[in-house]
């Protein structure tokens, strides 16, 4: 079922073994089609624990499998070779610049870019942007090579320094921010039987080889939310993100949503989710502070301490509904201070109001239509979903002798 025309090239930067197991999930998904793809990088970019070695487990599953697999197909790359271009990324979150300082893996993102090569680079983002946006800053040239698909969201909430940085810098940047249409992977669409998260993993993964083993070890059920990226290559037109794919169908961005505060928010003010607030709150050179937390929910944003007598926070809701903040500090007039704010879904007008300044950024499509539940844009991923997990039951089937 795979219309793969040509070997598109691929790096992917995932937070794997770090504050999602997923990762695990779409690492095993991607090894067994890498005889479709032309994988040139696979970097380790996480938010907490997670580290190169935890791709490198994945790999000696590939290994283990790998004989199985060659009798199907003689493209998968041998697992030295895998080993061979995974590499360290950025472990921490971006300072308010966006960007810190050049890592193993933004490094080879630049390397990669500047090989001489026709086709484009496909950077597929499974958590936080930052060794995307060091690259950017370290080596701009590269930008017209890049082609980036962004499972955003929930990552979109740790990474909004980077992503911003991107969008006032690199705003040419050809990109698909995927803030909810990647759930249509595991929410919706059919979920009979064995379509379901558990049926599936039970009677179709459990069994299937050392990788089909992993995958099972980490969850008991299909999450996979990063694995859009990779199906979006796989099944549709990677050139025209508007089209049907396994991936999702995309519309043109519209301005990305921001809202800059001289104050603590109240609860009557409202923003856009998946948008950034940033706070840039005066503070007095007699109470300087030497830190400052912006504490919301299971996030503590450490503040920037800028030059112009502010302190400023950069936050980004993953849902529809009412944020409240405090603020710890050593300052007195910052520690304590409280609010709160009101985020609501986009309006499905949106779609018709393309952002000229970003003119190759796609993100999901905000009508109702296209919806599962408050996701937007899931549905054009789940309609699917018959199709891309036989097509895996196939793929897991090669593990077998």
């Amino acid at each position: 079922m795979l219309d793969v025309s040509e070997r598109h090239r691929v790096i992917v930067s995932t937070d794997i073994g770090g504050t999602d197991p997923d990762d695990f999930q779409s690492m095993v998904h991607l090894l067994l089609y890498a005889d479709v793809l032309e994988i040139e990088g696979l970097i380790a970019s996480p938010f907490g624990d997670g580290r190169k070695s935890d791709i490198l487990r994945v790999i000696d599953c590939y290994e283990a499998d790998y004989r199985n697999l060659r009798m199907h197909s003689d493209g998968y790359p041998t697992a030295d070779q895998l080993r061979g271009i995974t590499k360290q990324g950025e472990i921490e979150r971006a300072p308010y610049a966006g960007f810190r300082k050049s890592t193993e893996g933004s490094r080879w993102i630049i390397k990669c870019a500047n090989r001489e090569d026709s086709r484009p680079l496909h950077v597929l983002v499974w958590g936080g942007l930052e060794d995307l946006a060091q690259a950017l800053h370290d080596s701009p040239d590269i930008l017209p090579k890049l082609r980036v698909h962004w499972i955003g969201g929930p990552n979109k909430k740790w990474s909004a320094d980077a992503c911003q940085y991107i969008v006032a810098n690199h705003p040419q940047l050809w990109m698909i921010e995927s803030n909810s249409t990647y759930r249509g992977w595991f929410v919706g669409g059919n979920q009979s039987g064995d379509w379901s998260n558990k049926g599936f993993v039970a009677s179709k993964v459990k069994g299937r080889g050392k990788l089909g083993e992993f995958f099972v070890r980490q969850m008991a059920d299909i999450k996979m939310g990063d694995t859009p990226t990779v199906a979006w290559l796989l099944h549709g037109d990677p050139s025209d993100p508007s089209k049907p794919s396994w991936g999702g169908r995309f519309v043109r961005a519209w301005k990305r949503p921001m809202l800059r505060l001289d104050r603590m928010p109240v609860e009557e003010d409202r923003m856009e989710i998946f948008g950034v607030l940033e706070l840039g709150l005066a503070i007095d050179s007699s109470d300087r502070p030497s830190k400052a937390v912006l504490v919301v929910e299971n996030q503590r944003l450490e503040g920037h301490l800028g030059e112009d007598s502010t302190v400023r926070f950069r936050f980004c809701p993953k849902a529809a509904k009412r944020y409240d903040f405090r603020i710890e500090s050593d300052s007195k007039v910052l520690d304590g201070q409280r609010g709160s704010i009101t985020v609501a879904n986009p309006s499905p007008k949106l779609a018709n109001q393309p952002s000229a300044d970003l003119p190759n950024w796609w993100t999901d499509d905000p009508a109702m239509g296209a919806s599962e539940g408050p996701h937007r844009g899931a549905k054009t991923v789940n309609r699917w979903r018959e199709d891309y997990l036989h097509d895996f039951e196939l793929r897991l089937n090669r593990c077998l002798p």
